[in-house]
C-alpha cells in the first residue's frame, strides 16, 4: 500500500467518471485507485496522481449526509486546486487543451509580476484550477 499524501483536495464531481476521464486527458492523471459504489452508477472513491501529488474525486452521496455537493453552475468559487508545472509551456499547453475541451477560462496564461507563468481555468464540473510554471522555458 502506498503512502497517502498529507494533504490532498477531494472533490465531488458530477459525473465523477465524466471528471475522472477529463482530469486524465487535460492534465494527465494517473489513476491510482478506483472504487465503484454498490448502486453501479456513481463512484465512491477514486485517487488520482496528477503532477506528482494526489487528487481524491467522487460522486455526491446525499443518502449518506456527507454534507459535500458538486460545485452550482456560475457560484463563486469557494477554493482552487493549484498546479505547478515545469515550464511555461506546459502552462500553456494544459490551458489550451483544458478551454478546447469545455473548460472556461479566468485567466488567460500571462507572465506575472510575481514572477511565473499563470493561468486559471474552471472545469466543466465547477472546479478552479490554478496553473503555475517559471517564467523561462
Amino acid at each position: 500500500m502506498s503512502e497517502r499524501p498529507k494533504v490532498a483536495p477531494y472533490l465531488t464531481v458530477t459525473p465523477a467518471a465524466a471528471a475522472i476521464a477529463f482530469y486524465t486527458t487535460i492534465f494527465g492523471a494517473r489513476q491510482k485507485a478506483l472504487m465503484p459504489s454498490l448502486d453501479g452508477l456513481r463512484i465512491a472513491h477514486c485517487e488520482l496522481e496528477i503532477n506528482g501529488g494526489s487528487v481524491m474525486v467522487a460522486d455526491m452521496f446525499p443518502e449518506f449526509s456527507q454534507g459535500a455537493r458538486p460545485p452550482i453552475p456560475g457560484e463563486p468559487s469557494t477554493m482552487s486546486v493549484s498546479l505547478e508545472f515545469g515550464s511555461r509551456k506546459e502552462v500553456d499547453d494544459v490551458f489550451a487543451r483544458a478551454t478546447q475541451l469545455g473548460a472556461k477560462g479566468e485567466v488567460q496564461p500571462t507572465n506575472t509580476f510575481w514572477g511565473t507563468r499563470f493561468a486559471v481555468l474552471r472545469d466543466p464540473f465547477g472546479h478552479r484550477w490554478m496553473l503555475n510554471g517559471p517564467l523561462g522555458g
